[in-house]
């Protein structure tokens, strides 16, 4: 269907979406676009260094926990007054 498409029939399509849309609103759709596929790019970079710096808060959190309790100590809560 698009095969048959050549340079001219391009420039024919170019000129009527410049016609229709104007040179500026085509400007502004390009840096939209382009600040979406920015952003898209960002977005994905930090989601994987994400990915790779949670095994070291998971490290860092279990180490700031207090060690787990000995055998045979007594694991009941501190008594309350009644």
């Amino acid at each position: 269907m698009f095969g048959s498409l050549g340079a001219p029939e391009l420039l024919i399509i170019l000129a009527i979406v410049v016609v229709l849309f104007g040179a500026t609103r085509i400007g502004d759709i390009g840096k939209g676009i382009g600040r979406g596929i920015r952003e898209f790019r960002r977005e994905i970079k930090d989601g994987e260094e994400g990915e790779e710096k949670k095994p070291e808060a998971e490290v860092v959190a279990a180490s700031t926990s207090a060690p787990p309790e000995a055998p045979g100590e007594d694991t009941k809560p501190p008594s309350q007054p009644d």
